[in-house]
């Protein structure tokens, strides 16, 4: 595919993954779990794919930044998860996840100082 593609999939993954994550804290009711956890793993695979995509397209070794984003994205994953299991930790949650958020975008337009 081409490099728009991947970086289309990669980003509108990542903001519908992280809707869906402030969505969770916003709403942690367990009637809604089983649906949020569904999207919420289809977005990830979506954005790792995508962002692996892009490494093979734009032919890129693996330097430092690419594992602090895997990192990022793998903190990022599980976020929806932690709003279900501990809701009373919910403000807690929502810091690390803007973070993660925040150092995965840093790490993208400072990586080639990495």
């Amino acid at each position: 595919m081409k490099l728009p593609i991947y970086q289309f999939i990669h980003v509108a993954s990542m903001v519908a993954l992280t809707a869906f994550t402030f969505m969770a804290f916003a709403n942690p009711d367990p009637k809604g779990r089983r649906r949020t956890m569904m999207i919420t793993g289809i977005l990830s695979t979506l954005m790792f794919i995508a962002g692996f995509g892009l490494i093979s397209v734009l032919k890129t070794s693996y330097p430092a930044w690419i594992w602090i984003k895997l990192v990022c994205w793998l903190g990022l994953s599980g976020m929806a998860g932690m709003a279900y299991r501990k809701p009373e930790s919910a403000k807690k949650f929502k810091m690390i996840t803007l973070a993660l958020i925040v150092v995965a975008i840093f790490t993208v337009y400072f990586r080639n100082h990495f």
